[in-house]
């Protein structure tokens, strides 16, 4: 088994980057969900309450993040934090610090995405504060997160979305691709569901000290974003693949479905990782 794909969304809910290397921090990947939108009421916003997120395309340079859509042309943001006083926002259930964009980023959302994205802001999180993980790691106090739904690292293997996409095709249905599920890491493995039997991932054995370990937490329950196509932000075919995850149950234990191990850095920061690494599971549990 080896790293078949890497990517980063810097942006929460916009489209992501794929990468051929990057390097492993507790927080994630370095751009990793520092920025996102929230509404009025200080609240994120993602593709579950606007599905044309998923058009917005994004980039890093060496100075910016690039924003660019078709209607709307682009737009950089430095990645030097603003001078924009800290505010509280809100992601699920954890209150966060972050610093506003400028207002003319606020206005090329509005050009982009149209009326639905007025009241918007790009916020960036905060430098200096932490965000916890999940109360049940707590064997890994050290470990947080930007503005990801709750763990640093989404893990997927090839294995269980082809068996996901044969069961698609025998309900007559297309398949999808990984992007529906927006990983971070995905591993090319021959053996479906494997993963939700192992405590994690970790590089082979390497002469040069760079080798990496991570820790699966939790299965990652999914949302209706899977259902969304993450280039054109359309519903091919409504509830579809939550109701077939749904029904072929990898997950007998836990209610709703499931797809990927949610994970966290158990070895030393700044690991390269890089496609074709080869990998191996940690002990299965």
């Amino acid at each position: 088994m080896q790293v078949e794909a890497l990517f980063c969304y810097p942006v929460k809910s916009m489209q992501g980057i794929r990468l051929d290397q990057a390097r492993l921090y507790r927080h994630g990947f370095e751009w990793d969900r520092r920025w996102m939108l929230v509404d009025r009421q200080q609240c994120f916003v993602t593709q579950r309450q606007l599905p044309a997120l998923a058009t917005l395309k994004v980039a890093i340079t060496n100075s910016a993040l690039v924003l660019s859509h078709p209607q709307a042309g682009s737009i950089e943001v430095p990645l030097e934090a603003p001078s924009s006083a800290v505010e509280s926002v809100r992601v699920w259930q954890d209150d966060c610090q972050a610093q506003p964009e400028s207002a003319q980023v606020s206005r090329w959302l509005e050009i982009a995405l149209g009326p639905a994205a007025q009241g918007l802001r790009l916020m960036r999180f905060a430098d200096g504060f932490t965000r916890a993980v999940a109360e049940e790691t707590s064997g890994h106090q050290a470990a947080h997160t930007f503005f990801a739904d709750g763990y640093p690292y989404l893990v997927t293997t090839t294995a269980s979305l082809q068996a996901l996409n044969q069961a698609l095709n025998e309900k007559g249905l297309e398949t999808v691709p990984m992007s529906r599920f927006r990983p971070n890491i995905v591993i090319g493995h021959d053996g479906a569901w494997d993963e939700d039997r192992w405590a994690g991932i970790q590089t082979l054995p390497a002469t040069d000290g760079d080798g990496a370990e991570l820790v699966f937490c939790t299965p990652c329950q999914r949302c209706k974003v899977t259902t969304i196509d993450q280039q054109t932000a359309q519903v091919p075919v409504p509830a579809e693949p939550l109701k077939t995850l749904l029904a072929l149950n990898t997950q007998p234990t836990l209610k709703g479905a499931h797809f990927g191990q949610n994970a966290l850095l158990d070895s030393r920061e700044g690991a390269l990782l890089r496609v074709g690494d080869p990998m191996m599971p940690r002990n299965e549990i």
